[in-house]
């Protein structure tokens, strides 16, 4: 399959990245190209590394885990080229799609309990959290929610210290309350929360669904939180949204697996791409965020190429078969 480097080019056409494959680790470079005849290690037509005083960083660039090429051709997911990679696809978006029905009739855990309070300024500011943090996997998705909480109308940040975060969080330790408090500016200019994601009344669901995925971008609120957050609200019945496209772009894990499956890098062609595949599988939109997400998370060390799901708070969900049946199908498998 295609892979994109850290410049949004094909790594085989990158002048960068397709010489050699670079590891910077703590400071220190070291190369995959082999020793020179002095006894020194060189990468070609590149300086040496320099370290900032009392900096250090990990950054890796390396070819991600794939499943073996067997000729599998699909024109709805070009990028793909195993039949295992095509059915593990299509498994994700029969789950995300189950977790999407599973929000919409017995919301799980919290997500029941907000959608079930009559003060729907807290029910909205709960969901935040829940998006903002992130569910965990494991018992107990929304122990980390449950801790930081504190009543919107307290006016008071959330308690953040320490808190346990899911693995889609957009929280970062560095910058404390920051996010939260430009969450609550946003919705205090706009009158309340509930003001600020309906929007005008005239609108349909999906262009109030772009609108307010537009006007959150806050501060340290990436498009994960922010998609599912709306996909959220839409789905429990707290807001009129629906979602018209993915909002991909930028280094998040959806997008770098959307240019892989669908084996472009233009954000238009990897919109409508997106769609074609939805529809062929009759599924909606949303499904496929939580399933590109999945789809490229890495191997389990020694689990013979299984890999972990992030069910984000909805484990009770099974697998829509009937979902898997139709994107096999358009697929081709």
């Amino acid at each position: 399959m295609p892979t994109f480097c850290r410049h949004n080019r094909f790594l085989a056409n990158c002048p960068v990245c397709s010489r050699d494959q670079v590891e910077v680790v703590s400071g220190r470079r070291t190369s995959t190209a082999k020793p020179s005849s002095a006894g020194t290690t060189r990468t070609r037509g590149r300086a040496p590394a320099r370290t900032s005083g009392g900096r250090s960083g990990t950054v890796r660039i390396r070819q991600v885990a794939r499943e073996q090429e067997d000729g599998f051709r699909s024109a709805l997911v070009p990028g793909v080229k195993a039949s295992a990679a095509a059915e593990r696809l299509a498994e994700e978006i029969a789950f995300a799609n189950a977790r999407l029905t599973l929000l919409a009739t017995e919301p799980p855990g919290l997500y029941g309990e907000l959608a079930a309070l009559e003060d729907r300024e807290e029910a909205l500011w709960l969901a935040f959290l829940i998006a903002y943090l992130g569910p965990l996997d494991g018992e107990d998705p929304f122990a980390g929610v449950r801790a930081a909480h504190v009543p919107w109308a307290s006016g008071e940040p959330p308690a953040l210290e320490g808190v346990p975060l899911g693995p889609r969080t957009a929280h970062d330790p560095a910058r404390g309350a920051a996010t939260p408090a430009a969450y609550r500016a946003w919705a205090e200019r706009a009158g309340s929360q509930q003001a600020a994601f309906a929007g005008e009344q005239a609108w349909a669901p999906e262009r109030r669904f772009s609108r307010a995925f537009e006007r959150l971008a806050l501060p340290g609120l990436h498009r994960d939180a922010r998609f599912d957050l709306l996909v959220t609200l839409g789905q429990l019945g707290l807001a009129d949204v629906r979602a018209g496209a993915l909002q991909l772009g930028g280094a998040d894990d959806t997008t770098l697996a959307a240019k892989r499956i669908f084996g472009i890098a233009d954000t238009l062609l990897l919109e409508r791409r997106a769609a074609d595949l939805a529809s062929a599988g009759d599924v909606p939109l949303a499904a496929l965020d939580l399933a590109l997400w999945n789809w490229s998370r890495p191997p389990r060390p020694g689990a013979d190429g299984e890999r972990d799901r992030t069910a984000l708070g909805a484990a009770e969900a099974e697998s829509d078969a009937d979902a898997y049946a139709r994107v096999a199908a358009a697929l081709g498998l």
